[in-house]
């Protein structure tokens, strides 16, 4: 299993923080998904797709790299 960190950008507080976590673990193949507020960073774990973890983070409305 294997573990990606995104740089997400546009999350303000512990609800985008929530929001964003939500949106990751939805995708296929994502076993966790932790948001860390202050970094503006989330670690993806499990084998989902790149691009995909980029379009659920999108979808929810933060952009993430």
């Amino acid at each position: 299993m294997g573990q990606m960190v995104l740089k997400v950008e546009g999350m303000t507080c512990n609800h985008c923080k929530m929001h964003v976590e939500k949106a990751l673990r939805g995708v296929n193949g994502v076993a966790d998904a932790q948001v860390d507020l202050a970094k503006g960073e989330a670690a993806v774990t499990g084998e989902a797709n790149r691009e995909d973890l980029v379009k659920a983070v999108e979808e929810a409305g933060y952009s993430a790299k």
